[in-house]
C-alpha cells in the first residue's frame, strides 16, 4: 500500500513554474476581443476589400446611370458609285485598289478622239452661224441705205411733178390766148403725166424697199437662234469631252475597282466604288435609351478594330423616327395581333477630330453617350 501523500504522488506545480489552468478554464476565461486583436491584420484586409468593392460598385453604378451605350453601331459614309457618263474605251486607270486620293484626282481616262471631233464640228457651226449674222447685219445696213435713196427719189419725183404741173398750167393759159400752139401745150401735159408716173414709181419703190427691212430682221432673228443652237451644241460637246476624264468628287479611297485599260465603258456602267474620307457613326439605340441623349452630347467611341484606343465625338442628330418606319416593308401594327417591341432609333455621331486610322463603312463600333 502506497503511503505517499497526494503531493508526493503527482506534483502539479513544479518549482519555478506557475500553475497551468485547466483546459476548460482557459476557454472560459479568454474573450473575443483578445481573439480579434490577434487577427487584427486579417480583419483590416477584409474590411479594406469590402470598402473597395463598395466604392467600385458605386462608381460603376454612377457611370452606368450617366452613360448610354450600344453595340448596334457601325461606321457609316456616303459611298459613291463611280460610273461612266459617256460610252468610250478605257485608255488609262491611274489608281489601284484601296488607294487614298485627293479631291479632283484622275480615276479613269476614256478615249476622247470622237468627242474632240464633235467639239471641232460644233465650233465650226458656231462660226458659220456668227458669219450669217454678220452678213445679215451688213445687209440691214445696205437696205437702210436703199431706203434713204428711195426716199430721196420720191422727193425728186415730187419736185419734178410740181414743176410739170406749173408748166402745164402756164401753157394751158397761153394756148387759150394763142401765144403757143396746141401741140406745145400737149407736150407739157404729157410731161405732167410722166412726172406723175415717175412719182408713183418712186413711192412704190420706197415702200418695197422698206418692206424688205422686216424680212432681213427676221433672218437676223433666225440666224441668232441658229447661233444659240450652235453654242449649245458646242457646250454639250465640250461637256462630253470633259466626261472622258473621270475624277474623284471628294477626298477618299478607291474600293471595288472593276475596270482596267482596254475595257469598254458604257453609259451608267459602275467602274469602281469610292469611299469618302468623311465618315461618321450610325448608332441604333433603343428608344428607351434616348432620354437624356441630345445633339451635342459627348460620346466615347470604341472601335472593334482598335480596341486599345478611345476616340472622342458628339451626337450630331437623332433620326425623326425608328429604323423600321423607313424600311422597305414597314411594320403594320393596325392589323392582326399586336406585340409591343422596343424599337431602335438611328443616332448620328460624328468625330470631334478626324480619326488618324483607316475607317470604312460597316466597321463595328461601341459608342457611350454621356447623358445630359
Amino acid at each position: 500500500m502506497d503511503q505517499r501523500t497526494d503531493s508526493e504522488r503527482r506534483p502539479d506545480v513544479l518549482p519555478g513554474r506557475d500553475a497551468r489552468p485547466a483546459i476548460g478554464g482557459a476557454r472560459k476565461g479568454g474573450s473575443w476581443l483578445d481573439r480579434l486583436r490577434q487577427r487584427r491584420r486579417t480583419v483590416l484586409v477584409v474590411t479594406a476589400l469590402i470598402v473597395v468593392a463598395i466604392a467600385a460598385t458605386v462608381v460603376w453604378w454612377v457611370n452606368a446611370s450617366t452613360y448610354e451605350s450600344t453595340d448596334d453601331a457601325f461606321i457609316d459614309a456616303r459611298t459613291v458609285s463611280i460610273s461612266a457618263q459617256v460610252s468610250a474605251a478605257v485608255v488609262d486607270v491611274p489608281v489601284t485598289d484601296n488607294q487614298l486620293v485627293e479631291a479632283g484626282a484622275v480615276l479613269v481616262r476614256l478615249d476622247d478622239r470622237d468627242f474632240r471631233a464633235q467639239v471641232d464640228q460644233a465650233k465650226a457651226q458656231v462660226d458659220q452661224a456668227q458669219a450669217n449674222i454678220d452678213n445679215i447685219i451688213a445687209q440691214l445696213g445696205a437696205q437702210q441705205a436703199r431706203i434713204d435713196q428711195a426716199d430721196k427719189q420720191v422727193e425728186q419725183a415730187q419736185a419734178a411733178l410740181t414743176f410739170a404741173e406749173q408748166q402745164d398750167e402756164r401753157y394751158q393759159r397761153l394756148v387759150k390766148t394763142g401765144a403757143v400752139t396746141v401741140e406745145t401745150a400737149q407736150q407739157y401735159s404729157s410731161g405732167l403725166l410722166q412726172a406723175q408716173a415717175a412719182l408713183a414709181a418712186a413711192q412704190a419703190n420706197a415702200v418695197a424697199t422698206k418692206k424688205q427691212l422686216p424680212v432681213l430682221k427676221s433672218q437676223e432673228t433666225l440666224s441668232t437662234a441658229q447661233l444659240e443652237q450652235a453654242r449649245a451644241a458646242l457646250e454639250q460637246a465640250e461637256t462630253n469631252l470633259s466626261r472622258t476624264v473621270i475624277t474623284a468628287p471628294v477626298a477618299g479611297r478607291v474600293a471595288r475597282l472593276n475596270t482596267a485599260k482596254g475595257t469598254y465603258a458604257a453609259v451608267g456602267q459602275a467602274l469602281m466604288m469610292f469611299v469618302p474620307r468623311e465618315v461618321w457613326i450610325t448608332a441604333n439605340f433603343k428608344e428607351t435609351q434616348l432620354n437624356g441623349v441630345h445633339p451635342g452630347s459627348p460620346v466615347d467611341i470604341r472601335i472593334d478594330a482598335f480596341p486599345d484606343r478611345t476616340f472622342e465625338g458628339h451626337v450630331d442628330s437623332i433620326q425623326a423616327g425608328s429604323g423600321t418606319a423607313f424600311s422597305l416593308l414597314p411594320t403594320e401594327n393596325a392589323t392582326g395581333n399586336y406585340v409591343k417591341i422596343v424599337q431602335r432609333v438611328p443616332v448620328k455621331i460624328v468625330f470631334d477630330e478626324p480619326p488618324d486610322v483607316l475607317l470604312g463603312p460597316g466597321m463595328s463600333v461601341v459608342p457611350s453617350v454621356r447623358k445630359k
